[in-house]
C-alpha cells in the first residue's frame, strides 16, 4: 500500500510539473518580442505557481562584442519587499497568466534596484575574466553552487552583487549553442535547491533557448527590412514611420521635436571623378561618424542619395541648432577618403532644420521646412546650417 501511495504521489508531482512547463512554454510562443519572452521565462521561474524560486536573472551572449550581458531580473529587493509582493499575490489569487499579463500593462515588476543591477552587468566571454558566467557559457554545463562552493569564488563579480548562499546557473541552448544563462536562488527563504528544482529549470531552459533564438532571428529580420543596405542607417520608409510616431508622442506630451536634414556638399565630384565605389565608402564613413556622434535617443536615417535625416526627439530649435553645428564641425574636421579632390579640399555638409510646433503640425510640413532650409544653406555658400 505504501508503495502504491508513493507511485501515486510521484504521478501527481509529474503531472503538476508537466502542467507548469506546458503553461510557460505556451506563453513563450505567443510572442516574438524578446523582452516579453524574457519576462515570461523569469516569471515562470519565480512564480509561486511556477518553479517558485525567490529571484531569477537572465543573461544573453553577445557574440558580436564577445560579452555576456545582463538583460532582465525578477525578484524582491529585500525581505520586506518579498513579503509585500507574496502577500498581494496570495490575497488576489494571482495565477501565472495574470502575472505574465502585467508586463503588457505595466513595467512595475522591472523597476526594482535588483533589475537595474543585473542589467548593468557586462562581462567578457573569457573564462578567467568572465568568472562563473563565462565558464557556464563556454562549458555549456549547469552549475549548482551551495554555500561551501560559493566561498571558493570570493572575487566573482556576479556573486559579489547577488550575495547568495546557494545559486544555480543553467545555460540556455539552441542547436547545441549556448545563447544565454538563467541564474536562480532563494536568497529570502533560504530553501535548499533540490535536484527536482534543477531538473525542472533545465527542462524550462531547453524551451527558453529555442524561444530566444526565434525571437532574435525575427528581430534581425525586422531590423534588416527597416535598414538601408549600404549605410546601416534606417531607410526612408522607416524614417516616415519614426517621424510620425515621434510627432504623435510630442503632441501627446506637449514636448518639442526637431528634424535635421543634411546633404553632402559637392558629392557629385566623388562619383564623377573616383566612381561610385568611393562615393559609397564616403557615405559609410559619414554614417558611422553620425552614429557615433549623435545621442542615443536620436534616429539617423538615409533619406535618399547623399541626403541624411536625423530625428531629434524632445529637442527644441535652439538646442537642435547647437547639435547641428556640432555635427557639422565634426564632419568638416574628419579626414574622409580622397576629400582633397573636392573644391574646398575637405568634405562638408549643408544642413536644414525644422521644429515642432513652430514649423508645422504634420510630418510632411516638418520635412518640407527642413528641405527648404537645406536649400537655403546650399544657396548661402554651403557648409552651414539654416533654420
Amino acid at each position: 500500500m505504501d508503495e502504491l501511495n508513493k507511485v501515486k504521489e510521484e504521478l501527481e508531482r509529474t503531472k503538476f510539473e508537466l502542467g507548469i512547463l506546458y503553461e510557460i512554454s505556451n506563453a513563450m510562443y505567443t510572442t516574438l518580442k524578446l523582452d516579453e519572452i524574457l519576462y515570461i521565462i523569469l516569471t515562470g521561474v519565480t512564480a509561486h505557481i511556477g518553479l517558485g524560486f525567490n529571484r531569477a536573472m537572465l543573461f544573453l551572449v553577445n557574440e558580436k562584442e564577445g560579452i555576456i550581458e545582463g538583460r532582465m531580473a525578477i525578484g524582491p529587493d529585500s525581505g520586506e519587499d518579498a513579503n509585500r509582493i507574496w502577500t498581494q499575490i496570495e490575497d488576489e489569487k494571482t495565477n501565472l497568466e495574470d502575472l505574465i499579463s502585467v508586463y503588457k500593462t505595466s513595467n512595475a515588476a522591472l523597476e526594482s534596484e535588483f533589475n537595474r543591477q543585473v542589467r548593468s552587468i557586462r562581462l567578457p566571454l573569457r573564462e578567467h575574466s568572465g568568472g562563473l558566467l563565462a565558464m557556464a557559457v563556454l562549458d555549456g554545463m549547469q552549475l549548482h553552487l551551495n554555500e561551501e562552493k560559493i566561498h571558493s569564488y570570493p572575487n566573482d563579480p556576479v556573486l559579489q552583487i547577488l550575495n547568495s548562499r546557494e545559486l544555480v546557473i543553467i545555460p540556455l541552448k539552441s542547436k547545441e549553442k549556448v545563447n544565454g544563462l538563467i541564474l536562480a536562488d532563494n536568497f529570502i527563504t533560504h530553501e535548499p535547491i533540490s535536484k527536482e528544482d534543477i531538473r525542472m529549470l533545465v527542462m524550462l531552459a531547453n524551451q527558453a533557448g529555442l524561444a530566444i533564438e526565434n525571437s532574435q532571428l525575427y528581430e534581425k529580420t525586422v531590423i534588416d527590412a527597416r535598414s538601408d543596405y549600404l549605410t546601416g542607417l534606417w531607410n526612408h520608409g522607416y524614417f516616415q514611420f519614426l517621424l510620425q510616431s515621434e510627432l504623435d508622442k510630442a503632441k501627446a506630451t506637449k514636448k518639442p521635436l526637431s528634424v535635421l536634414m543634411l546633404d553632402i556638399d559637392d558629392f557629385k565630384v566623388y562619383n564623377d571623378v573616383l566612381g561610385h565605389q568611393v562615393g559609397d565608402r564616403v557615405l559609410k564613413e559619414l554614417s558611422t561618424l553620425l552614429k557615433n556622434q549623435c545621442r542615443t535617443m536620436d534616429f539617423i536615417c538615409r533619406y535618399g542619395g547623399e541626403e541624411i535625416a536625423v530625428i531629434l526627439p524632445r529637442t527644441e530649435k535652439k538646442e537642435a541648432f547647437l547639435i547641428a553645428e556640432r555635427l557639422r564641425n565634426d564632419i568638416a574636421t574628419y579626414p574622409f577618403v580622397k576629400e582633397e579632390i573636392l573644391p574646398q579640399k575637405k568634405l562638408t555638409v549643408s544642413m536644414g532644420l525644422s521644429s515642432f510646433p513652430e514649423d508645422g503640425q504634420a510630418a510632411s510640413e516638418l520635412v518640407a521646412a527642413s528641405d527648404k532650409n537645406l536649400y537655403l544653406a546650399k544657396h548661402k555658400g554651403k557648409n552651414n546650417t539654416c533654420c
